[in-house]
């Protein structure tokens, strides 16, 4: 009776925790369906682009699924708390992992990191995309993307574009901006979106890359000036707007995206059930109006597309950090 109390114990203590994943060959998971709420773990604090994002997704399914969805945030690391604890969950399809692009760049800015953004995970679907303008502070002289390229060729080492922190989107845009036009611009990384951008509007520092529905406000007050979006499309926030790509800077696109992922080995059943209702919430008209107001658009795709996806911008943003040398905060 002692022996069998015990072997209760340790069970009811092990179904409390995060169970590692199995050194050995992995069990086969069952591919029931979860009755209980399911997990969607953030790892960034709220308020943020990514769990806003997030939250949208998490309320259309719970809509679709029929059982709550619970946004979880796990800040730490740049994402890294959250993504180390979601890659060491069971495979049952009660805890899910949102992610931003920057998923695809930690393994390259921390190489000793123990999980592979793609083996480790399950990926379920794509959400959305969100291009990146270039923007510049009016003083400097300058009107168009060419006349950028142009001053910083006259200027080598002069002008100065911001970020957020160093392996940042706004920090990797600048760096491959720099790559394929072959200029030499200063990169100035900053601790928050708020000294940043007071900077930038003071015309400390002449330039930056950022979310496009973020800065239009500023572009219409005349307090910044766009010189070129980052997508492959112009955006219809700035239509006037040229890509980089139309400037003949086609290697240098750049989209944040975000995409949801769960832990390795999730069953098929349960990651095509997912996937369909996250196409389906990307199909309803008012989901694409809230993704616009946030300066994204919807990026439906199978969970085969996520995982090409996260691949292809591993391999191209690790070739970019580590040609610069980049190293995090």
């Amino acid at each position: 009776m002692r022996r069998l109390v015990a072997i209760m114990l340790a069970a009811c203590v092990a179904g409390l925790a995060l169970p590692h994943r199995a050194t050995a060959q992995p069990a086969t998971p069952s591919a029931a369906w979860p009755t209980q709420p399911l997990r969607l773990v953030v790892g960034f604090p709220p308020g943020g682009a990514t769990d806003v994002m997030a939250r949208l997704v998490a309320e259309g399914l719970t809509a679709s699924l029929g059982q709550n969805v619970v946004v979880e945030n796990r800040s730490g690391g740049g994402s890294l708390v959250a993504t180390e604890a979601v890659a060491r969950t069971a495979p049952d399809g009660t805890t899910l992992l949102f992610v931003a692009s920057s998923h695809a760049t930690l393994p390259a800015l921390y190489p000793d990191l123990s999980w592979d953004p793609v083996r480790d995970f399950s990926p379920v679907a794509l959400v959305a995309s969100t291009p990146y303008i270039l923007v510049v502070n009016p003083a400097l002289p300058v009107h168009t993307l060419a006349e950028l390229l142009a001053l910083a060729q006259q200027q080598p080492g002069k002008l100065a574009f911001a970020s957020t922190g160093m392996g940042t989107a706004r920090h990797l845009g600048g760096e491959i901006l720099k790559r394929v036009a072959q200029i030499d611009i200063l990169h100035v990384p900053y601790r928050g979106s708020g000294a940043v951008r007071a900077d930038l509007l003071a015309g400390r520092i002449q330039m930056m890359f950022d979310n496009t529905a973020v800065m239009l406000p500023y572009l219409r007050r005349g307090e910044l000036r766009g010189l070129a979006v980052t997508g492959p499309k112009r955006s219809p926030l700035v239509p006037d707007l040229p890509t980089l790509r139309e400037a003949g800077l086609g290697a240098a696109d750049i989209e944040g995206w975000f995409a949801l992922l769960g832990p390795a080995h999730l069953p098929p059943a349960i990651v095509q059930r997912l996937n369909q209702a996250v196409t389906a919430l990307l199909a309803q008209p008012a989901t694409a109006e809230k993704l616009a107001a946030l300066g994204a658009v919807p990026l439906p795709g199978s969970p085969e597309d996520a995982a090409r996806l996260i691949r292809a911008e591993q391999t191209k943003w690790g070739a970019v950090i580590r040609e610069a040398g980049i190293q995090p905060d």
